[in-house]
């Protein structure tokens, strides 16, 4: 008869193994973040185009995680704590994934935006928008290692710095646009990247609520606060 302890020792091993390809693919998507942002700042078409053939990597390992999860939850049948670790990886790599299309997408475009006019300041401030999600994603994954729920709760405040910051450059993008008929086309390009960029941002406070979840057992009980006074049309935050 296998002993208990055994049991409990061959299920640690699967979750650690599970949550140690969770942190390999939040590193993939913090580098592709920086990436898509660095091709984006040196108009850079050869880097974007690794962005774009890294995000398969991301994909795979979501793929895995899923279904190792599955295997887990078949095998072991978790309760309680357990099982929420199990269901909040498979939703942090759910988020973790689409937050990898963003970037790739982000890339995509830049691809596009090197053969046009320059929009000044645009990319830099694109840049410090993409480095805040980068480093918001860096403190969710550390949050979630360290179950720290203040860390957690201060990420879901911290979203709404990047909201603002896309509200500024909604309002920027317009007057290049009404000022100058060169920049319609560029200007949308570039919006489409700052809105992509602040649904990065929704993804990463969706992990920052799932590290709730997982270590008080409830979702936050109110809605994060939403500063975005921009149209609420899904095309405009749907990657490509």
């Amino acid at each position: 008869m296998v002993s208990d302890n055994h049991i409990l020792s061959s299920f640690d091993r699967d979750l650690e193994g599970i949550q140690a390809h969770i942190m390999k693919m939040g590193g993939l998507v913090e580098a592709a973040i920086l990436d898509a942002t660095k091709s984006l700042k040196d108009r850079d078409e050869e880097l974007s185009q690794k962005v774009r053939e890294a995000d398969k990597a991301i994909d795979e390992l979501e793929t895995l995680i899923n279904e190792e999860s599955a295997r887990v939850i078949a095998l072991r049948a978790p309760a309680a704590v357990d099982l929420r670790v199990i269901l909040s990886v498979m939703k942090i790599a759910s988020n973790l994934e689409r937050i990898g299309d963003y970037a790739k997408n982000m890339a995509k475009r830049n691809s596009v935006l090197v053969h046009m006019t320059p929009v000044d300041g645009a990319r830099a401030a694109l840049g410090r928008m993409a480095r805040e999600v980068q480093i918001m994603l860096k403190d969710a994954l550390d949050a979630y290692i360290q179950r720290d729920v203040d860390m957690a709760y201060e990420i879901l405040e911290r979203d709404q710095e990047i909201d603002q910051m896309y509200n500024a450059l909604f309002r920027e993008f317009l007057t290049f646009m009404m000022e100058d008929p060169r920049y319609i086309t560029p200007c949308m390009h570039l919006h489409f990247i700052a809105k992509n960029t602040e649904r990065m941002g929704d993804h990463v406070t969706a992990i920052a609520e799932q590290v709730i979840y997982l270590v008080t057992g409830n979702m936050p009980e109110e809605l994060r606060p939403k500063s975005d006074f921009t149209t609420k049309d899904p095309e405009l935050s749907k990657p490509n």
